[in-house]
């Protein structure tokens, strides 16, 4: 299927959901924090670029189902049967939105089957736009300067690698895995921000260790992958699976283009 046809437009949807996050950003009066049931933040932000991609995309593909962070979702004997599927987080990083670190982005992926074949990233608050198409490379927009994204190559034997931690989720098993290399330089980011980071060639590893929902990590997979990187489970190697039954992902590694093998993890 040719889903480069789709890439601009879901580029679009992306930038415009951006655009309202940024008018609730620039308004604190209209944040309208709540918690929902499991303790995380939702604002107006989420909710308002939440109805500009449900709506972008049902006009886009209303044959493709999506699942978002804001919405009910189908069970999982009616999802596992999806053959193509939007997964959406329209604002993921709320908590770096309500701390005013602009580590936030909307996130776009189209699955086939298990895996993202399509995928947007939008940070609006830096106005950097990233995307990819499966086989066809992965792309940033900054300025006005499009680029082709490609990881740096590492040993993970070296000195001084960098490696992406999270701002809001660094845990004592993070540490202890980033403790075993030598004289590691940690690089804190918050939201998919951090696959970007690898991406662009700026870092080495990121190791999740802690639990994370599909919708988080899907857009900066594909992204990740196209440049040269990928993503593995921590403690076994095994590829990521995407429509999993609590739509969660196992702990993972993502790392560059690594010269050798990169430890798996044995700190959880």
């Amino acid at each position: 299927m040719p889903y480069a046809g789709l890439i601009q437009e879901v580029k679009a949807i992306a930038q415009r959901a951006g655009e309202a996050i940024m008018e609730v950003y620039n308004n604190e009066a209209d944040w309208q924090v709540t918690l929902k049931s499991d303790d995380s933040p939702l604002t107006q932000a989420d909710l308002r670029a939440n109805t500009i991609i449900q709506q972008g995309l049902s006009a886009l593909s209303p044959e493709w189902p999506i699942i978002s962070e804001e919405n009910a979702w189908a069970d999982y004997a009616t999802r596992s049967a999806y053959t193509h599927w939007w997964l959406v987080d329209p604002l993921d990083g709320t908590k770096e939105f309500i701390k005013r670190h602009g580590d936030f982005t909307v996130n776009i992926a189209l699955i086939e089957g298990r895996q993202p074949v399509l995928s947007v990233m939008y940070a609006p608050a830096i106005d950097q736009l990233y995307w990819a198409v499966r086989g066809q490379g992965s792309f940033t927009l900054t300025g006005g300067i499009e680029q082709r994204l490609e990881v740096a190559e590492f040993d993970a034997r070296q000195s001084g690698l960098r490696i992406v931690c999270s701002r809001s989720h660094l845990n004592a098993a993070t540490q202890a895995y980033i403790n075993q290399f030598d004289a590691p330089q940690s690089v804190a980011v918050g939201s998919a921000l951090k696959l970007s980071i690898l991406a662009k060639g700026e870092a080495h590893i990121y190791p999740r260790l802690g639990p994370i929902h599909e919708w988080d990590i899907a857009a900066g997979h594909l992204i990740l992958e196209e440049a040269g990187g990928s993503l593995f489970q921590a403690d076994t190697g095994a590829p990521l699976h995407y429509n999993t039954e609590l739509l969660k992902l196992p702990p993972f590694i993502a790392v560059g283009r690594a010269n050798g093998t990169v430890p798996l993890n044995t700190f959880l």
